[in-house]
């Protein structure tokens, strides 16, 4: 991000041109974002319509999911490791 220019020594029209060149970038970063943020709502609906398959089919959504791995990887950051001494 660009610093702001030295503001005493612009005009008025340059201050107003600033601020206009600033709005209009905000407006395409909130577009952007409003994209990014159906795109994400598009992808977890299909998500869940996917897990609500699985649990209809008799699948378990945690049937990929490793828990011995999952509780090692738990255990892990619970307790720092030791360090030997000796």
């Amino acid at each position: 991000m660009e610093p702001l220019p030295d503001l005493a020594t612009l005009s008025d029209t340059d201050l107003k041109e600033l601020i206009d060149k600033l709005q209009h970038e905000e407006q395409e970063v909130s577009y952007r974002r409003r994209l990014l943020h159906g795109k994400i709502d598009i992808l977890r609906a299909e998500l869940v319509a996917r897990l609500q398959q699985q649990v209809g089919a008799g699948e378990s959504p945690l049937s990929e999911v490793d828990v011995d791995k999952l509780t090692e990887i738990l255990a892990g950051k619970a307790a720092p490791p030791t360090t030997d001494t000796s």
